[in-house]
């Protein structure tokens, strides 16, 4: 809310002029903020309140002036309160303020001087509020006061600091948000401000609202997209009265249109969203406004050396780019965020999208995104050959940083003419995609390429052929990974290109195994291994190497997979390649494994699933867990089998891979002690085996074998077989949910003996207890978002709670954390 808002409303009678106006409204989600705003008030003597506008600077200010006014020992001559809004010229403000203070000055004497006479032997506090438009005469006013007044603290707010010596300019942060992609039920979510504020503002203007179940999700998401910013909510809120929170949801896309309507007695440039923003654009410089215009094209934030490639240009050239970048900044209408080894720079989504309207009004808007894509696509280039490398890992954050701006790069040449870029950007990616296990997604845009692209340079197309094919193959969709792959397998063939065509053998020879055509996987994974050899491609030769050793563990021939993946591991250790280290480590450890040796398959497995979290490589990760999980049943330890194997599975469930996820079926039956429930998904492995003819690895067999006898023996044959077909019928989504509820449900081992919670779920209540969300929580454990979620609620049943909350107490009261 406005300060004018508070102002013109309910003075109390009799309180002196120039004190800071009564609150009439409360104060949400701001306790923190509060306590240490008024600390800075008592500690220093210029503190200003900065943050871009309807943040809630104001208001604050309002809150920390009467909190300091009312304490004992605060400012014994008195706190008052300047409200420049309505003043325009800078010229007028040391009257105004003047005026505030009771001051009178006489012919031919400054109100200036006046004041400082006046304030030299006292203890105030004055607050100058909404600073920006008068930043230079503030500054000045300020400066003087201080250097004469030592008695006299000043708090401002402004949209930017006044850069004076022994300012703290304090940054009013958004609102707290919950994470939306984290479940969390109604009394949970308003523990959070921005929630909290828009239930309260919502209730007042539709008595009766109330966060419930239905409408959570859709509250959650509109703060969300309003980032927090508290005028922002509290217009979205005021259409309650008319529009349901999903209906306000769905338009938010129009959010200048639709958030409108402040009081009537707030000034203009708070009573819509889209005045406050003409405010702030107004007062930059023509050369800031080009700017800042032009950074709108970038999606989920920007580096110093982005905004220069996409920001320079006309009337801005690329050396001024840092300045004005600081300027915006400083206006806080951009948002420097720290980290790493550079700074990165975002907007908010409401900024975001004043600025790509008046990028639009501009008419340059088309002649910016081709900047914007250009820049990316050089990027991905680079990129594409980084990920091979030593600085692979490097690579890897500095593509997660920008994934928004590589999908609207990839969008911009989708909608092109050209389909020669959108092409070379796509090859360029595959292997992010790949590593990042992020299959759909580099599939869809590769095949988008592919589409637009049927006379595009053959090397283009070869590469999106053979890389769409790759991540058909990893959903375990073999038909149309082979036309791809032979598509591509030939356009290399015709190029004579031998790198191209070792790869593509590669990728069909990794089909034959999956389908168990052993014998043809090592015909290809040897031919592409001597294409490898021949043309001295070291990095060629260590995946064949490998995918060699992976074919034979899976048949039973344990010293010769060891034999190639000791060298495919020396050799992906000299090249730096990460992800090729995991791999091979995950292979040894499969053979140790299967040979017997379970310490060393722990030690290998253990190494390569550190290595995949560090780096996040999700299948490696997926499958070190999954050989994990299986050491752990040959062990008998069901209960750790049963966790380690579910949260293979989510992974595996996540990525798409159908021929893994019949094996890790298979494993968690081995676990359960309930016969019929070993059955059920025996059958559902079965089935899924029968539609992508795959077989089981000769390796799995005994085990396999073992396990349907022991249910057989248990149920009787006639009820073993209903089993196993009631499991085969089950959809897979169903078998999935199934599969992993029994993994909850096995005994637990590590577990807690007084409350049934197994090491795992007392580790992410842990997590929960601190405040993170499930997704925060997945990241943390590198789990899937949804196994948090099915550990938490296995939590709440054991501990006979339904929320983080109780969750929490209770786990405190037992000791659990």
């Amino acid at each position: 809310m406005s300060g004018n808002a508070v102002m013109d409303t309910k003075r109390a009678r009799g309180r002196p002029p120039g004190t800071p106006p009564f609150e009439v409204s409360s104060l949400v989600g701001r306790g923190r903020e509060l306590a240490e705003v008024s600390s800075l008030l008592v500690s220093g003597r210029l503190l200003t309140l900065v943050g871009p506008g309807g943040c809630g600077k104001t208001r604050l200010a309002l809150a920390a002036a009467n909190a300091v006014a009312n304490a004992a020992g605060g400012f014994r001559d008195g706190v008052f309160w300047v409200e420049l809004d309505a003043l325009s010229d800078p010229a007028l403000l040391p009257e105004a303020a003047a005026r505030v203070l009771g001051v009178r000055w006489g012919t031919g004497e400054s109100p200036t001087a006046a004041m400082l006479d006046h304030l030299k032997t006292r203890e105030s506090l004055v607050v100058l509020d909404n600073c920006e438009h008068l930043i230079e005469a503030c500054a000045d006013l300020v400066d003087a006061l201080l250097r004469s007044c030592p008695g006299l603290t000043v708090l401002t707010t402004s949209r930017e600091a006044l850069r004076l010596a022994g300012e703290v300019a304090w940054p009013v942060p958004s609102l707290s948000l919950p994470d939306p992609k984290s479940a969390q039920d109604p009394a949970d979510l308003l523990r959070f401000g921005a929630v909290r504020l828009f239930v309260e503002r919502a209730a007042a203007a539709a008595p009766g609202f109330a966060l419930d179940k239905d409408n959570a999700a859709d509250v959650v998401r509109i703060c969300g997209r309003l980032d927090g910013i508290p005028l922002a909510i509290e217009l979205a809120a005021a259409r309650v009265r008319v529009l349901s929170p999903a209906q306000i949801s769905a338009r938010l896309d129009d959010r200048f249109l639709l958030l409108t309507g402040g009081g009537r007695t707030v000034m203009p440039r708070h009573r819509t969203l889209k005045a406050t923003m003409d405010w702030s654009y107004g007062l930059l410089a023509p050369e800031e406004k080009l700017l800042f215009r032009r950074l709108s094209v970038f999606a989920g934030g920007f580096s110093l050396g982005a905004a220069e490639a996409v920001g320079a240009g006309g009337a801005v050239e690329g050396n001024e780019v840092l300045g004005l970048l600081s300027c915006l900044v400083d206006k806080s209408l951009v948002v420097a965020v720290p980290g790493g080894d550079e700074v990165r720079y975002r907007m908010l989504e409401t900024v975001l999208r004043y600025a790509a309207e008046k990028l639009e009004e501009s008419g340059e808007a088309c002649a910016v995104r081709t900047r914007h894509a250009g820049f990316f696509l050089e990027l991905s280039g680079e990129a594409g050959t980084g990920l091979l490398g030593e600085h692979q890992v490097a690579w890897l954050g500095r593509l997660d940083v920008d994934q928004g701006n590589l999908r609207a790069a990839l969008g911009w040449y989708a909608n092109g003419e050209d389909p020669a870029p959108a092409l070379r950007m796509s090859g360029a990616l595959w292997w992010f995609w790949f590593l990042r296990g992020r299959y759909d997604e580099g599939r869809g845009w590769l095949d988008a390429a592919l589409t637009a692209g049927d006379d595009a340079p053959a090397p283009l197309r070869a590469k999106a052929l053979v890389a769409a094919g790759y991540f058909a193959f990893l959903r375990s969709e073999y038909a149309p990974a082979r036309w791809r792959i032979e598509e591509g397998l030939a356009l290399y063939r015709s190029l004579d290109d031998a790198p191209g065509v070792a790869g593509a053998v590669r990728v069909l020879g990794s089909i034959a195994r999956e389908q168990g055509r052993y014998a043809e996987a090592e015909t290809l994974h040897s031919e592409s291994l001597a294409l490898c050899r021949e043309h001295g491609d070291a990095r060629g030769v260590a995946q064949s190497l490998n995918h060699l050793g992976f074919v034979a563990w899976l048949r039973g021939d344990l010293g010769r997979a060891e034999d190639l993946c000791s060298e495919a591991l020396d050799a992906f250790r000299n090249l730096g390649d990460g992800e090729g280290v995991a791999w091979s480590l995950m292979n040894l450890g499969f053979a140790a494994l299967y040979g017997g040796d379970h310490t060393r398959a722990a030690a290998l497995l253990d190494e390569g699933l550190a290595l995949s979290r560090r780096a996040g490589y999700r299948e490696a990760a997926a499958w070190s867990l999954n050989g994990l999980g299986v050491l752990a049943r040959r062990e008998d330890r069901p209960g750790r089998a049963a966790e380690l194997l579910g949260e293979s599975l989510a992974l595996h469930r996540d990525l798409g891979d159908r021929w893994r996820t019949a094996s890790l079926f298979e494993e968690l039956a081995g676990t359960s002690a309930d016969p019929e429930r070993a059955a059920i998904l025996l059958g559902a492995a079965g089935g899924l085996r029968e539609v992508l003819s795959d077989p089981v690895p000769p390796c799995e067999r005994p085990d396999r074998e073992r396990d349907a006898a022991v249910a057989r023996a248990a149920l009787g044959e006639d009820s073993f077989a209903g089993a196993r077909a009631k499991g085969a019928a089950m959809d897979l989504h169903h078998v999935y949910e199934y599969a992993l509820e029994a993994e909850v449900r096995a005994a637990p081992n590590g577990a807690d003996p007084a409350m049934g919670l197994s090491a795992r779920e007392v580790e992410v209540l842990g997590f929960v207890a601190e405040g993170f969300t499930d997704h925060q929580v997945a990241g943390k454990l590198y789990l899937s978002p949804r196994t948090v979620g099915q550990h938490l609620r296995n939590v709440y049943r054991k501990l006979g709670v339904n929320s983080r909350t109780a969750a929490t107490r209770a786990a405190i009261e037992h000791g659990l954390i």
